[in-house]
């Protein structure tokens, strides 16, 4: 099992005082944590996509060349890229960039997004959300595998052969698709042969299963091997010291995003009870101690019938930069060793 961090680059008030950090120190501070994920040996770091004044990652390909120049082995992804918003020439272009400066440490994961600013802000009609993704991530595999591809479409300029550089360091840049809860999408991707991203911010592991499964029948069905049916997993987490010093770590920021976001949608204010309930044992949080954590990582592995990569979703955590790099310490020097001898003694894949 694969472990990283995916960041959105959250910008979150000082919980004493109300007051923003500025945004360079913000970007500052993200940049140090992807060099401590690269130092103690975590193996994916994600950067998010979003167009919102709480989050600094609108432009991840920047952020992420950035981080490639300060790090050695660590592999380097959006998390994700709005790609229905987004114009898969350019996307390519900015990914295979990044490939050449990591030296092949580059990926993409894709997706439609789950919030709707991208669309008008870039010109898309949202009525069109199936379609565009459908689209565009179909011209996004061609132009991984071609540089001189033929193809038409709705919603961009045909391409009749011209040539699409630079080229990526690998042969292919691995792309993954990145799905909530739609049956539609696990079931495209397993079609695809494209490994799968699921976000689970919510709820239990365990109800996923099934769209898990209808992800792995697609493939087969579509004739692809199991080991390129890789499912990765999406969630909430942070470690602490304690079971409670993380929780106390998490939910400031938690409340905060979670509360802000929730208005805009209509839901209820998040409370502490909930936050608890996603933090127990039998909740989707990847939130305690070492221990707590990794028990809880082959948790997910052994009911989702086996997972090739975790990535924490940490940005809404607390902004005490102290706190943040030493939950990036602990998840690589306790939580990975745990990981590695669990999988390695039973020789599955978790």
């Amino acid at each position: 099992m694969e472990i990283g961090i995916d960041s959105f680059a959250a910008i979150l008030p000082d919980p004493a005082t109300g007051k923003l950090p500025s945004a360079t120190d913000r970007m500052a501070d993200l940049l140090d944590e992807v060099e401590v994920a690269d130092r103690v040996g975590l193996d994916v770091f994600g950067v998010g996509e979003h167009h919102r004044a709480e989050f600094l990652d609108s432009a991840p390909a920047v952020i992420l060349a950035a981080a490639a120049a300060r790090t050695r082995r660590i592999r380097l992804t959006s998390a994700v890229t709005v790609l229905s918003a987004a114009d898969p020439v350019r996307i390519f272009q900015e990914f295979a960039t990044l490939d050449l400066i990591a030296r092949g440490r580059a990926e993409i994961i894709v997706g439609r997004g789950s919030f709707g600013e991208a669309y008008p802000l870039f010109g898309m009609d949202p009525r069109d959300y199936d379609e565009l993704f459908a689209e565009k991530l179909d011209l996004l595999v061609q132009l991984n595998g071609r540089t001189y591809p033929i193809w038409k479409g709705r919603f961009r300029a045909a391409l009749e052969g011209q040539g699409v550089y630079p080229r990526p360091h690998q042969p292919r840049l691995p792309v993954w698709i990145g799905v909530g809860g739609t049956p539609q999408s696990f079931a495209r991707a397993g079609t695809l042969g494209l490994p799968l991203m699921v976000a689970i911010i919510g709820g239990t592991f365990e109800r996923f299963r099934p769209l898990v499964d209808l992800y792995r029948e697609s493939g087969l069905n579509a004739g692809h091997s199991p080991e390129a049916l890789k499912v990765g997993v999406h969630a909430m987490g942070f470690v602490g010291e304690t079971d409670t010093a993380a929780r106390q770590a998490f939910f400031p920021g938690w409340a905060h995003l979670t509360g802000k976001i929730g208005r805009e949608r209509g839901w209820p204010p998040p409370s502490r009870q909930q936050f608890d309930a996603m933090a127990s044992p039998e909740g989707a949080f990847l939130i305690g101690d070492p221990k707590t954590v990794a028990a809880k990582m082959l948790h997910a592995g052994e009911v989702l019938g086996g997972v090739s990569r975790i990535t924490f979703q940490m940005s809404t955590a607390s902004l005490e930069t102290a706190a943040m790099k030493r939950s990036i310490e602990l998840l690589g020097t306790e939580v990975a060793p745990i990981i590695r001898a669990a999988t390695h003694a039973t020789k599955k894949t978790y």
